[in-house]
Parts: structure tokens; C-alpha cells; sequence
């Protein structure tokens, strides 16, 4: 059942115009994808959503936006280039490779033998100017927290910040992930919504403790079920270099619980490290205190692709029977995508009743006044009927019906997707009531 769920979305997806598979027409790009129409809409409205909740939330939290191309040192210092790998076995007879605790004796896809382990690096490498050699190797960024890190002077002295502080990034990173799968949820490319908090080291514990907090509260105040999340303390085996505590917050997918979003207890490792390699002083002077220090850092850190996931898991509802109608034309199940009317990707659609000349020419001129302000639709193509399926099916929260009522008292009929409630409301008040909905989504 778990898996015909999950089965269902990626089509829906697809379908729709969410996700497309990457470079298609070539036969694809493993575990690469393109997101599509509907896609890019709802993955901006959770970039927005998460956006706002940390900088425009909070006083002490500015945003940046760093290159993706680094200086090589940036890695070395980081302990990227040397600790950022997993150890890699490859199937003699297939040649396909696999992560050493991902397989047991033999290859999982033809039963060959295995290799010895070896390390593979995650990250990818390029190359900067005309010649290819050692001089001119770059890597694509594994995280976007290094330019926030390596920025730390610059961004402090230019937004006079105190202790604690925190500078937000979303950003493009990229994994040569060895095993990827389950549709969006393990990509080699994809953004990340990081934020790095900057802490005393004797008040880290209580700040790690806050965003534990604020972050699953995040994901409950979208949408999310709660027992459909979980936090995960890391065991000491499980920790980054970097880190002295992890915490992850799961999600539970048709596929398992995994996590969305980790919480992490970086300490000081990064500015002393790049403080040490770059010979700059990366230290705070306390005031209180008097004396030069090495900030802790807390990192909430999600990629947009996990959480987006979940949100599409979360929503998808199928109605066996149908609820719009009762014809034999319904099929045997309705599919409602109750997406938090913020993040949802249409957030109404014009409809004329029939497709009559002056029912079209209103719901036009609705719909020219109102597509300024938010991303909507008009669909005048099929039944009535037909036509919220459709919406129902993507998630649009509204549907606004133009009937030849309308013609005489110059209201329309609001449909709720949630409620199925109908109420009609004045044309002329329709900017100000949706306005009030979506709070500028």
C-alpha cells in the first residue's frame, strides 16, 4: 500500500507538472530531475515560507548569498577533501557500485562478488580557465555553510551583529552520491535552506535545544501531521568531524522514517579552521568578558528537495468514489492534495460555469485583475465538475466559479477544497479576502 502511495505521487508528479525526469528525451540522468510548472511554484513557496521564518522572524538573522565556486583551500580547511567520502565497494561482474553498508556478501543486482572497499569522495570536480591540471582544480560545493563561514568578518561588521547571530543561505549544493533513490528524496544536485547560528560556547546546548524546537514546529505549522515526525538524537559513530551533537528530524515516508532536516552542534570548528588555514582572525571579542573567542555554531540545515516530499506525502488524499459527482464519468478513487494553502503551488482558479460568451468574458477580467498578485488559473476546458478534480488533484485551495448570477449581482461562488463549504462573495472583494489568506504568499 506504502509503496503504491509513493508510486501514485511520482506519477501525479509527472503528470501534472511537478517533477519531470532530468534530460528525458536523452533517456534521463540518474537520479537528476527537473521540476516542473506546478514544481517550481510550491519549491518557492517553501523556500519563501522557511525564508521568512528565519531572517524576517527574527532580529539577530541576515541572509547571504555565496558563490557555488570556492577557493580550493576553502575544502582543506573545512576537512572536506579529506573526510567528505564513503567507503565504495563495485561488483566485479556489473561493474555498478554500491556504499559498503548498503550490501552484504555479494552484488544486490546480479549476485557477483564485490571488491575490496575503497574511499570515494562525494564531491565533484572541476576545473577553473583553459588547461585541465592540478592548478586548476575547483569542487562544486557539498554545502552552502562554508561561504557563510569564510564571510563571517565581512557580514558581522556590516550588520553589527552580537553574539548570538545567525546568517541564513539557500543554495544550489552538489554530492556524487554513490546510492541514490526514492524519487526526489536522494539526489547529486540539489538546494539547501542552512542556517548557521552563532553562539557563546557555554550557551550552545540551550540554543541547539531552541532549534530542535523551532524547526519541528516549522513543519507542524505547514501542514505536516505530527505523528508523522520524530527526532533522532546521532550516536557518537554517527557524528560529522565537525560535530559534538546531531539531531535529525524524520518524516515518515511510504519508504521509512528519514530525515528531513538536521540540527547540528558544529562548535567552533570552522572559523578556528579557517582562521588557521587562511592566517585571518576569525575570533569575537565578548564584551562581557573581555577576552577574544571562537563562537559555537548551530546549524539547522534542510534540503529543499526532503521537506518538499514530505509536504506531497503529507497532502495526498484519495477519496474512494469520487466527491464532486455522482455520474458513472467519476473514477473509482478522487486524489485531493491538501497542501497548507500557503505553500500551495495555484492558489485559485477562475471558472466559468459553461462556456458561454459573457460567463468567459468576466471570469477573464477576474482573472486578468487578480494573476498580478498571486498565481492562478483559468481553466475553461470540460465539465464544472471535471474541473475542480483537477484542481482538487493539485492542490489548489479555491476555486471561483462564474455562473450567470454573476452577470446580474456581480458576485462569484468560492469553493473551499478542504470544506467543500460554497460562499458567494462580492467581485469587488475579492482582492482584499484572498490577500488576508495568503499574507502575500
Amino acid at each position: 500500500m506504502a509503496e503504491n502511495k509513493m508510486e501514485n505521487i511520482i506519477s501525479l508528479c509527472k503528470r501534472r507538472g511537478f517533477i519531470f525526469p532530468g534530460s528525458e528525451i536523452y533517456g534521463g540522468l540518474e537520479s537528476i530531475y527537473d521540476y516542473g510548472p506546478l514544481g517550481v511554484e510550491l519549491k518557492n513557496n517553501i523556500k519563501k515560507a522557511w525564508w521568512r521564518e528565519m531572517t524576517h522572524g527574527h532580529q539577530n538573522i541576515v541572509g547571504l548569498d555565496a558563490a557555488i565556486l570556492m577557493h580550493p583551500k576553502v575544502w582543506e580547511a573545512s576537512g572536506h577533501l579529506r573526510g567528505f567520502s564513503d567507503p565504495l565497494v563495485e561488483c566485479k561482474k556489473c561493474h555498478k557500485r554500491f556504499r559498503v553498508d548498503e550490501v552484504k556478501q555479494s552484488c544486490p543486482e546480479c549476485a557477483g562478488q564485490l571488491t575490496e572497499a575503497k574511499m570515494f569522495n562525494l564531491m565533484f570536480k572541476t576545473f577553473v580557465g583553459p588547461v585541465d591540471d592540478l592548478a586548476s582544480v575547483l569542487w562544486l560545493r557539498p554545502e552552502t555553510a562554508q561561504g557563510i563561514f569564510v564571510n563571517f568578518n565581512n557580514i558581522r561588521q556590516v550588520a553589527r551583529l552580537k553574539l548570538p547571530f545567525g546568517v541564513a543561505q539557500i543554495g544550489k549544493v552538489f554530492r556524487n552520491e554513490i546510492t541514490t533513490g526514492n524519487f526526489i528524496f536522494r539526489t547529486r544536485e540539489f538546494e539547501q535552506m542552512e542556517l548557521e547560528f552563532f553562539v557563546k560556547p557555554v550557551e550552545a546546548e540551550k540554543w541547539y535545544n531552541y532549534w530542535q524546537e523551532k524547526r519541528i514546529a516549522w513543519y507542524l505549522s505547514l501542514g505536516i501531521k505530527k505523528e508523522n515526525l520524530r527526532l533522532r538524537d546521532h550516536k557518537k559513530s554517527e557524528l560529522a568531524h565537525y560535530a559534538q551533537a546531531c539531531s535529525d528530524i524524520e518524516y515518515r515516508f511510504p519508504f521509512g522514517w528519514s530525515e528531513v532536516e538536521g540540527i547540528a552542534n558544529r562548535t567552533d570548528f570552522d572559523l578556528k579552521q579557517h582562521a588557521k588555514i587562511s592566517g585571518q582572525d576569525l575570533s569575537y571579542f565578548d564584551d562581557e568578558t573581555k577576552e577574544k573567542i571562537f563562537p559555537y555554531v548551530i546549524e539547522p540545515s534542510a534540503g529543499v528537495d526532503r521537506p518538499l516530499l514530505a509536504f506531497l506525502v503529507d497532502a495526498y488524499t484519495e477519496i474512494k468514489g469520487g466527491r464532486t459527482t455522482t455520474t458513472k464519468a467519476v473514477k473509482e478513487r478522487e486524489v485531493v492534495l491538501k497542501l497548507d494553502k500557503r505553500l500551495a503551488p495555484v492558489k485559485f482558479a477562475v471558472l466559468p460555469l459553461v462556456n458561454k460568451t459573457p460567463l468567459l468574458k468576466l471570469a477573464k477580467e477576474i482573472y486578468e485583475n487578480l494573476k498580478r498578485y498571486w498565481f492562478i488559473q483559468y481553466d475553461e476546458i470540460g465539465s464544472i465538475g471535471r474541473r475542480y478534480r483537477r484542481q482538487d488533484e493539485i492542490g489548489t485551495p479555491y476555486c471561483l466559479t462564474v455562473d450567470f448570477e454573476s452577470l446580474e449581482d456581480k458576485k462569484v461562488t468560492v469553493r473551499d477544497r478542504d470544506t467543500m463549504k460554497q460562499e458567494r462573495l462580492n467581485i469587488a472583494e475579492l482582492e482584499d479576502y484572498f490577500r488576508e489568506i495568503f499574507e502575500n504568499f
